[in-house]
């Protein structure tokens, strides 16, 4: 079972997470690789000591899907676990991971993040040539498994991710990904998941009027998506006071998923109002 599974990772200046990271997988994985985009706090050795495979990667060009990608081009195990430096895992899950392993299905699996807040993030999935990540910044392999004829399932199996305090570090991160992900839409404008990614960097700015434009952007591209004419309606609705498009916006997305709960909620509160 242990040969099954290859913990991939990219790191730069991780000294200080790594060990725990790497404690929390002990006896789950046959190989750990581990990339390496710049290390200058003895990061490579850490690894090394822990009975990692460290290799150098060039990130003059920013990159992480293919940083991410290097380390799969490495890895020898059927499945490939990709955690970050500052995660760890829920040690309580490594049976269930070993399940999943054994059953062998071509699927790609949700892992429960835990931050501030909790998300999902596919981070389990089959090493075949197909299941590769995509986008220089908050990459996702989520579209190249389903382009292999994988499916996407959610699961219980924990991750907790060692939030990072320091607000400016974290806005200087923001404006550094917005930079990227304007390059990248510049050279795919058809790719619209940028553009998702893109509104979320400005919201957590507090950038709230440059997220909502981006929203509009969206729906424009998106016309059929709900979500995306929900998300416009909460912009219009609570940064724009704009009641009157906010209840257009919600009800276009009832209409295009009826039953739609939260379009539904939003509609409710604008009649309340008046």
């Amino acid at each position: 079972m242990q040969n099954a599974i290859s913990l991939c990772m990219i790191v730069k200046n991780e000294a200080l997470n790594l060990p725990r990271c790497l404690e929390s997988v002990r006896g789950l994985a046959g190989e750990v690789i581990v990339i390496d985009t710049g290390s200058t706090d003895g990061t490579p050795e850490i690894a090394a000591r822990h009975g990692a495979q460290a290799i150098p990667f060039d990130f003059t060009t920013p990159d992480f899907a293919a940083a991410r990608n290097r380390a799969i081009d490495h890895a020898t195990g059927r499945w490939i676990l990709m955690l970050d430096a500052d995660e760890t895992l829920d040690r309580a899950s490594i049976p269930a991971i070993q399940e999943l392993v054994a059953r062998d299905e071509n699927a790609g699996y949700f892992l429960e993040r835990h931050n501030p807040t909790v998300d999902y993030v596919v981070r389990l999935f089959p090493n075949r040539p197909g299941c590769r990540y995509r986008g220089r910044v908050h990459e996702t392999v989520d579209a190249s498994i389903l382009s292999a004829g994988g499916r996407l399932l959610k699961t219980g199996i924990r991750i907790d991710h060692n939030f990072s305090s320091d607000r400016e570090a974290r806005r200087r991160k923001n404006h550094w990904y917005i930079g990227i992900l304007k390059e990248e839409i510049a050279a795919d404008p058809s790719d619209s998941s940028r553009l998702d990614f893109l509104a979320a960097e400005y919201h957590q700015l507090e950038m709230f009027d440059e997220a909502a434009e981006i929203a509009k952007l969206i729906v424009q591209v998106r016309p059929l998506d709900a979500r995306a004419h929900l998300v416009l309606g909460i912009y219009d609705l609570l940064h724009k006071a704009d009641p009157v498009s906010a209840r257009a916006d919600f009800n276009r997305a009832l209409t295009l998923r009826p039953g739609y709960a939260e379009a539904e909620s939003f509609l409710q509160l604008l009649d309340s109002v008046g």
